[in-house]
């Protein structure tokens, strides 16, 4: 599993992004990824998967 600390969630549209500690970069999440409930400065452990957009974090748990 990554780890990393959300960096934006709007929940009411359902998405934002995670920086990923290891790499620095920005994955998207979508609420449907999500075990537990987020907010921006949490840190979070997540998998990661692609899709024809790119990157996006599933499984997304608090750390």
């Amino acid at each position: 599993m990554s780890t990393g600390k959300v960096k934006f969630f709007n929940e009411r549209k359902g998405f934002g992004f995670i920086i990923d500690d290891e790499s620095q970069k920005d994955i998207f999440v979508h609420v449907s990824g999500l075990i537990d409930k987020i907010q921006e400065n949490d840190d979070v452990a997540f998998e990661i998967t692609e899709d024809q957009r790119g990157k996006k974090a599933i499984n997304v748990k608090k750390a």
